[in-house]
């Protein structure tokens, strides 16, 4: 989860390395630092604790670091507070790291994962002479390194290979040696990293939009594979130390889309980029009229053999697999379940050898969900991934892959590229429906085309933005909320309830309506503000029924539904209303709205929307 970069070639690397880490501090934003060389001089090291700010007034914008060659990092704490002991990089030397300036040591290294059999390597690294001065697992790794590069004087990477067989783990591990100036060597296994070339320089980050403004051209390093990184070239080695061959990806995103754009957040940015991520997304997925998902690999005899689904995501993603349960068990009659990919490995299931196993992830690299998908193949489950980012380690390892056209999403809390997701949902349900025969060709029809008015009814959600701010302002200071409602509502609400907690810090529950008076409804008092969620006609009554309940306990009612109800302001304080649509997709058009007052409350009370405390958008470590 945290942000590591790179750089070597002609130019000074320190406000490269800076404006890099500013692009991935959405990853992490503990501490952050630098270690960047001058030649044959030694490695200067730099480190701040707290945001990157902090780091590059240490160092003047960088122009007070001299060197063309160097690696950074800012850091989500996993192993140690976040103290500048404890920041990134970290040195082989026994000399305490903790201050600014050169350091005598033969290998300096930041670190992206976590090292799980660190303990048992720090005491094997103490018998052997090593001093730490930090509480990390990264230092302990660089340290191997450095073990097996002086013990059996061999060269960067045949110290790396031994390291990567000797650790568990997770890592993108980037590395300088004093022996070899102007080098970086990177190793990577399940944790995310790309390099990228352009005319005599080479880059290295965590996530493509850090060196979208340098170039368009990435190698993405698999697993358990190392990499010799020199100004405008990289050399690829397997675990044997084998020069082996990676192609380069064009990345299609241009610079300009990892940009504010005049907005004052990435969040609110993003959110009106959802117009164009789920219009792009379909239009992938639409061909005249018809939906085609043999991109993806999902032929029709591929689809008609499957005998049942089963979802599996984190967070957002999961609430996108929760929408896609409801919308694909309705319209094509197959039984689909959800799970949390965190769960998935500790749950015994009974597998069917027919059964299409999907995996939602944004960025493509989580953890847990990639663990998952492990797991299927090794049971010989059809997998199908649906992500973000392409030639990302999900995407690479999936059977099939449907991508989410979202481009780069920088804010922490995901909004468009779980709109993309949704669409991706109804997209592989009406497919399936039409396939198994559950709608006729006039329903069909219908369908896609009513997918393809979902970008401009996002739009004319987006236009009632005003009202919503009006109500968050005002409700800046609740420390509650609840958001119900039933069947499809359910799952809107769990993604509304989500994007609340993340970014406002308001304690907030999302329940299945009629859950309430199963025991929560004992938490309704006054001034507690429930969101009901009703756009699926046939439950609307039942729903502000259990509104009604919590309105006699002192409840303030916010109710969210499609024009034509206008009922619900009967009971309703405030109601929000969104354009029609088949009962199927009114989740893309719901979650604006929630969106919108998250985003809205968090601005109110003055927090950091976009970088939201002890979270980071990625997360690649279990």
């Amino acid at each position: 989860m945290c942000g590591i970069v790179g750089y070597t070639g002609e130019h000074d690397a320190a406000p490269i390395l800076l404006e890099s880490l500013s692009r991935l501090e959405y990853r992490g934003y503990d501490s952050a630092g630098l270690a960047v060389r001058n030649g044959d001089k030694l490695a200067e090291v730099v480190k701040a604790t707290g945001r990157l700010k902090n780091l590059a007034e240490k160092i003047d914008g960088g122009h007070a670091l001299a060197g063309n060659c160097g690696i950074g990092h800012t850091r989500w704490a996993t192993h140690g507070e976040p103290t500048q002991a404890n920041a990134h990089p970290h040195v082989s030397g026994n000399a305490r790291n903790t201050a600014s300036g050169p350091v005598e040591s033969d290998v300096v290294g930041v670190h992206n994962g976590i090292i799980e059999n660190y303990e048992e390597l720090k005491t094997k690294l103490l018998k052997h002479g090593y001093e730490f001065y930090s509480q990390t697992d990264t230092e302990v790794a660089i340290k191997l390194v450095d073990y097996y590069y002086k013990k059996y004087k061999i060269g960067p990477i045949d110290a790396i290979n031994r390291m990567m067989v000797r650790t568990r783990g997770s890592y993108a591990l980037e590395l300088m040696f004093k022996d070899y100036p102007g080098e970086i060597y990177v190793a990577r296994k399940d944790s995310p990293l790309i390099i990228g070339v352009a005319d005599g320089e080479t880059y290295i980050a965590s996530d493509v939009p850090a060196i979208l403004k340098y170039t368009r051209t990435v190698y993405y390093i698999d697993n358990l594979m190392s990499a010799r990184i020199v100004p405008g070239e990289v050399h690829f080695f397997d675990l044997n130390g084998d020069e082996v061959q990676v192609e380069p990806t064009e990345i299609s995103w241009d610079a300009q889309s990892a940009e504010k754009g005049g907005f004052e957040h990435f969040m609110i940015k993003e959110i009106h980029e959802q117009p164009k991520a789920v219009s792009d997304t379909l239009h992938s997925l639409i061909k005249d009229g018809r939906i085609d998902l043999t991109g993806a690999g999902l032929d029709k005899e591929a689809l008609a053999g499957v005998s049942e689904i089963c979802i599996a995501a984190c967070g957002s993603a999961w609430h996108a697999g929760m929408v896609g349960q409801y919308v694909i068990s309705d319209l094509a009659e197959i039984p689909v379940r959800v799970e949390l990919a965190s769960e998935f490995r500790y749950k015994k299931m009974i597998y069917d050898p027919k059964q299409l196993v999907v995996f939602i992830s944004q960025s493509g690299e989580t953890a847990d969900t990639l663990a998952a998908l492990r797991e299927a193949k090794e049971k010989g489950l059809m997998t199908l991934a649906v992500v973000n980012v392409l030639g990302s380690s999900i995407a690479r390892e999936a059977d099939k892959v449907i991508y989410t056209l979202a481009g780069p999403e920088i804010a922490v809390a995901t909004t468009k590229a779980y709109s993309a997701q949704l669409v991706c949902m109804y997209a592989l349900a009406t497919e399936l429906a039409k396939i198994r025969g559950c709608i006729d060709a006039e329903k069909y029809a219908e369908l896609v085309a009513e997918l393809e008015t979902i970008p401009d009814k996002i739009e004319r959600v987006l236009e009632d933005k005003g009202r919503i701010q009006w109500f968050a302002a005002k409700y800046a200071n609740a420390h509650d909320m609840f958001f119900i409602g039933r069947g499809l509502d359910y799952a809107i609400s769990l993604e509304g309830s989500l994007k609340m907690k993340e970014i406002s810090y308001i304690h907030s529950e999302a329940y299945a309506a009629g859950e309430l008076k199963h025991g929560t409804i004992s938490l309704i008092e006054n001034g507690i503000l429930v969101a009901g969620i009703l756009t699926q006609k046939e439950l609307i009554e039942k729903t502000l029924s259990n509104m009604t309940e919590c309105k006699a306990r002192g409840a303030f009612l916010m109710g969210l539904t499609t024009y034509g109800n206008y009922n619900v302001e009967d009971i309703a304080d405030f109601t929000i209303y969104i354009p029609k649509t088949d009962p199927h997709f009114t989740g893309s058009l719901a979650i604006v709205p929630l969106q919108l007052l998250a985003y809205y409350l968090s601005v109110a009370k003055g927090l950091d929307v976009d970088k939201p405390r002890n979270l980071a958008k990625s997360v690649t470590v279990e």
